[in-house]
Order: structure tokens, then C-alpha cells, then sequence
């Protein structure tokens, strides 16, 4: 047999790959394939199916990608969608995969048509439960995405496929979510790697509302939208044009990449420091692990992005871009920062300093303005007084808030989300912005201490 979870770390994206007698099945691939394809032939498997628990939002679905290799079925849910692609799972509709079957079961919520699909063992008993963004570990599905004016309505499908469908099942049967923690698609996604509807039903916060209409009032509320779930949304009605084999990009000069980046973003990729020290004017700093969770915060759809990357080998970057949906990726700056500053072209740098460095000048001065641009429960439980509290994804719309007369000191806890909002301060003509290196353990101010939650 073969069955196997597929991370995809950054977006914290679940998939699956279950095979039996020569034949498998996938639930939720991503888009650059190939890992299922490399499972399923060391196993001898064909894949024959694929399933889609909903229409996603935080990345690009793999279904028209992985059926264009293997000339497997498409099985999608959200069935009143206008579906360019695969056909729409009907509730209580099976498969047979070896000696093992699978169900449909509708549990919409997350979205008006969310599966699940419940997975029987070769002697009929209800083993697996793939919810997909209906139950996580410790969590629930967020409803406000379908739209806010029905998202009470949403809640209340919510609750019925929870507790009227999933929790009527058995303790031990397994719950394999579509995502970890991390993901966008939950708010407070516990960390257990592994864990079953007893577990849930016992420890699962949102299980535990005394009746729907509780259930309704906690749940249905508005959370950030990342803007690239639109382009999400789309791509996965339409089908996301055919791949083929991930990109290979094309490496650069120093010249050529100067010419294309007059119509092009550029996205660098290296650490804080790295950039800090010197990067090319107007680039904007992601470091690579954070790509998956802020590029489609910040970078646009209508641009060809360059890249310029601690080496030239970009693959990470590249799943990870090509994920969310950035296909025109135009190429890499070969040689590096190295390169640049050898064919004497123009860099800019970003000021930084130790967080040891900052509490001093606390101490000493009282003209700076500090950006706190953590979240909202990383301030709960640290919080720094007299700081301006504006979360990372806020900052596009909140730029105004931001003066450009004084000193503004950058602070996310480590350096790395407060070199990323500097990049897009400096492309806006912030001139006098700077880096806090380092995190909460070297904060030791005086005149503004850290209040620690207890």
C-alpha cells in the first residue's frame, strides 16, 4: 500500500497520495507535481483519480497539471462553480482504489460546496477522513471568504457539517486536514502532526460552542484577506495553464538584468543582513522561506519579476512562486550582489542596528518612532509601549500612518518581516527608515520596558 502525506512548508498545504493494487489516488495536489508522480511509479501505482476537497484560495491547485501527466479523473467540489475543468463530486458518490473505497461526503462551510472524502479499509471499517479546509487539528475553516454578507450563513452550514457529519463518526477514525499550522485558511491551527475525531471532539476549541447559535456569533467573523486570493480563486476555476516541467530560469549579466528590471519587480530573496548591507534600488526583500507567505502580499500579477538569490540556484523560490500562481519569471542575476557591484552599477543599502543598540538610544533620546509590525497575538504576549502596532500585511494601506519626518525604527522580533516592510517603505520614498536586528531576549529599555504576558 502506499499512502503518504506531501507538505508544502510556508504554505502549510497538506496533500495526499493513497495507492492500492496498481492504482492511486491524489487529494489536493499542488502544481508542481512530480513528487506524486515519482510515489506512485516506485509503487507501481497509476494514478487514477484526483480529488479536490474545495476550491482553494491560498495556492494553485495541481488537479489540470498532474491529470495532463498521468490522464487521471478530475473530481472537484463547490460543484455550482463554473468548473473549466474535471467534473463536480456529488455527496456520497465512491471510488474504489484497490481494496479500499472512498466517499464523498458534502461539508460545506468553508465554502457552499466543501467535500470531505472518508476512506474505508479492506474490510469496510471508516479509517481516514480527508476534511480539507472543514476540520483541522484545533481549528476550523474560516467562512468569511465566500463573502461577508453571507458569512453568517456560512457558519451555520459550518457547524451542521461539523457536528451533524464528522463528529457523528467514531473517535478512532483518523482526520487528515488540508493544512498545518501557519496556513491563512485557519486562525490557530494546533501543531499535532497527527489527529483523529475523539481528539478533536475533546480538544478542539471551536468544537466546543454549547449550541449553534453560539457556534454562529464566534465564528462568523472577518479575517485578513491576503489580495492574491483572488488570483487564486480564479486560476482554480479556469485551470492554471499546463507547467510541464518546472521552470528553469535564465541567468543574467549585471546589464541585462538592469534593462529588464525598468519594467520588472525584483524580488531578493537573501537575509536581512544580506540585503541591508547593499541591494539593487527599488528591489523589494523577501527572504526565501518567507516567499510562500508574503509574496502574494506584496508582489503584482501584471509584472515579470527578476529575481537576485543567495546563490544561482533559485528552485526553492521558483515552487514556491509558481504556487501562488507567478509564472513570468523572467530570470536571476547571475553572479549575485557580487556581480553588480563589479559592473559598477548603482545599490542602495538600509540602515540596521541591535536591538541592544535601539533600547539604548531609548534611553537617550526620545525622537524615535518605533513600527512594531508584528501580529496581533505576538503583541498580546510581548507587548512594547509608546510602539506603533501596524501588522505586516497592513502596511500597503496603512503607509499613511507612517511619518516620513522622523526616524523610524523597524521591529518584527527578528529583522527579517521588518526588512521586508522597509523594502516597501524605500520603493515609497521613505528615506530615514532602519532595521531592528535581533528579537524580544536582547530588549532590556529602561524607559520602555517589555511587558510580558504572563
Amino acid at each position: 500500500m502506499l499512502f503518504e502525506r506531501i507538505e508544502s512548508k510556508g504554505l502549510a498545504h497538506y496533500s495526499y497520495i493513497i495507492g492500492d493494487g496498481n492504482q492511486a489516488v491524489v487529494i489536493d495536489p499542488r502544481r508542481d507535481c512530480e513528487i506524486y508522480l515519482e510515489k506512485a511509479a516506485r509503487e507501481n501505482c497509476q494514478i487514477s483519480h484526483i480529488m479536490e476537497t474545495h476550491r482553494n484560495e491560498d495556492y494553485v491547485i495541481g488537479s489540470v497539471e498532474l491529470a495532463d501527466h498521468t490522464g487521471a479523473e478530475i473530481w472537484h467540489a463547490d460543484g455550482q462553480l463554473d468548473y473549466h475543468y474535471g467534473k463536480p463530486a456529488n455527496d456520497g458518490q465512491v471510488w474504489k482504489i484497490g481494496r479500499f473505497r472512498m466517499q464523498a461526503i458534502s461539508t460545506p462551510g468553508h465554502t457552499p460546496g466543501s467535500m470531505s472524502y472518508l476512506l474505508y479499509d479492506p474490510d469496510n471499517v471508516p479509517w481516514i477522513v480527508f476534511t480539507g479546509d472543514t476540520l483541522f487539528a484545533g481549528d476550523i475553516g474560516r467562512v468569511d471568504l465566500p463573502g461577508l454578507d453571507i458569512m453568517k450563513e456560512m457558519a451555520g452550514l459550518l457547524y451542521s457539517s461539523l457536528f451533524d457529519k464528522l463528529m457523528k463518526m467514531d473517535d478512532g477514525v483518523l482526520v487528515y486536514p488540508g493544512h498545518g499550522p501557519g496556513s491563512v485558511c485557519g486562525t490557530a491551527i494546533a501543531g499535532r502532526m497527527w489527529t483523529t475525531i475523539g481528539i478533536e471532539r475533546r480538544y478542539n476549541p471551536k468544537l466546543q460552542y454549547k449550541d449553534k447559535s453560539e457556534f454562529v456569533a464566534k465564528i462568523a467573523k472577518e479575517l485578513e484577506r491576503p489580495p492574491y486570493f483572488r488570483q487564486m480563486e480564479k486560476l482554480n476555476i479556469e485551470g492554471a495553464p499546463i507547467l510541464g516541467n518546472l521552470p528553469l530560469l535564465r541567468p543574467l549579466s549585471p546589464k541585462s538584468f538592469a534593462e529588464k528590471a525598468k519594467e520588472s519587480i525584483i524580488l531578493d530573496t537573501r537575509l536581512e543582513v544580506g540585503f541591508g548591507g547593499a541591494h539593487i534600488p527599488n528591489a523589494i526583500s523577501i527572504w526565501t522561506k518567507g516567499v510562500p507567505s508574503f509574496a502574494g502580499w506584496f508582489l503584482p500579477y501584471d509584472k515579470p519579476i527578476l529575481l537576485v538569490n543567495e546563490t544561482d540556484n533559485a528552485e526553492e523560490t521558483v515552487r514556491n512562486l509558481i504556487r501562488l500562481g507567478y509564472d513570468n519569471l523572467a530570470g536571476y542575476l547571475a553572479g549575485e550582489m557580487h556581480s553588480w557591484h563589479t559592473a559598477g552599477l548603482d545599490s542602495e543599502k538600509t540602515k540596521m542596528v541591535t536591538v541592544q543598540e535601539l533600547c539604548h538610544q531609548l534611553d537617550s533620546r526620545e525622537d524615535i518612532w518605533i513600527l512594531d509590525v508584528r501580529g496581533e497575538e505576538e503583541v498580546k504576549n510581548a507587548q512594547i509601549p509608546n510602539t506603533h502596532n501596524i501588522h505586516i500585511a497592513q502596511i500597503p494601506e496603512k503607509m499613511n500612518q507612517i511619518p516620513k519626518e522622523k526616524s523610524v525604527y523597524i521591529f518584527c522580533g527578528s529583522g527579517l518581516r521588518s526588512m521586508v516592510v522597509a523594502s516597501l517603505l524605500q520603493r515609497q520614498g521613505w528615506e530615514n527608515v532602519t532595521v531592528v536586528l535581533g528579537g524580544l531576549a536582547g530588549w532590556n529599555s529602561i524607559t520602555c520596558s517589555l511587558i510580558r504576558k504572563n
